[in-house]
């Protein structure tokens, strides 16, 4: 989800997927209103449950008193089709793409399958940067058309960096390890996010923005009251809402990192952000 001011049209980008954050509740709802109501022209919620995402879309209007300016439009990463699909309607239908947030991420306790790999391998990595790359080339085009500067901003989580234990024992092939049985389904989560990072890391040096025009950056949004973790193991939600009571961000405060990420400098392509600053 994401934003501009009102004098273009913004691209404001949500998504939601199994068990993760999205347009409808936690960080993406909270990130959708602020954009309308900081004027932005157009803002999509791209969500995989498009009834839900039509009653957000209802509250942030009801919220914000401002009518059609949010857009519901059905994204569901676990689909590679999906992605090339969402992709394809807003090259051809946005006239510009000003940023772009990919927040979606999901967390499981049991191994599921989504395109021949683990669900979180494919919704949080390999569906966020094929939406990416689909992408770019309109956000490239809106640079030199409009002379913008367009953001494409991954959210991601530091949490990763405490999974290096699991990391030395798969980086010579995360997704193909990933999808084993050796790694528990819900550690699969903090690896992800440490592929992503990496990831995003690598993609910038090969486009930078003197080239492109457009900025990549990562946003960690710290510990933040969502329900992420409603489907996982009661005794690890026990521990987490102890950690939400003692230092958690609400949904509010953690959306407005994302927002930072959508306008930050030149100075955090290829960086990692987070609490609004580079967080390097």
């Amino acid at each position: 989800m994401l934003i501009r001011s009102s004098q273009t049209q913004a691209f404001a980008y949500t998504k939601r997927t199994r068990n993760g954050h999205g347009a409808n509740t936690g960080l993406g709802f909270e990130a959708a209103k602020h954009l309308v109501r900081l004027e932005a022209a157009k803002v999509i919620l791209a969500v995989r449950n498009t009834s839900a995402g039509e009653k957000a879309k209802k509250d942030i209007e009801e919220s914000t008193g401002k009518i059609g300016v949010a857009e519901v439009w059905p994204l569901d990463l676990a689909s590679y089709g999906s992605v090339k699909a969402f992709a394809r309607k807003a090259t051809a239908e946005l006239d510009r793409i000003d940023a772009v947030i990919e927040n979606a991420a999901v967390a499981v306790s049991e191994r599921v399958l989504a395109e021949g790999h683990s669900l979180s391998v494919t919704v949080n990595v390999l569906s966020t940067f094929l939406l990416a790359v689909l992408i770019l080339p309109k956000m490239r085009e809106s640079a030199d058309r409009y002379g913008i500067l367009p953001h494409l901003t991954l959210v991601t989580s530091r949490v990763g960096f405490d999974a290096r234990d699991l990391w030395d024992k798969i980086k010579d092939d995360p997704v193909k390890k990933m999808d084993g049985d050796g790694i528990p389904p819900l550690r699969t989560y903090p690896l992800s996010k440490v592929l992503t990072t990496m990831a995003l890391r690598y993609l910038a040096t090969l486009i930078p923005v003197d080239r492109t025009g457009v900025v990549l950056n990562l946003v960690c949004p710290g510990l933040c009251k969502t329900d992420l973790s409603r489907n996982a193991p009661a005794q690890f939600r026990e521990d987490l809402a102890k950690r939400h009571a003692e230092y958690g961000r609400t949904a509010e405060d953690g959306s407005r990192t994302l927002l930072h990420g959508a306008v930050a400098g030149k100075e955090s392509h290829g960086c990692l952000l987070h609490s609004c600053e580079i967080g390097e």
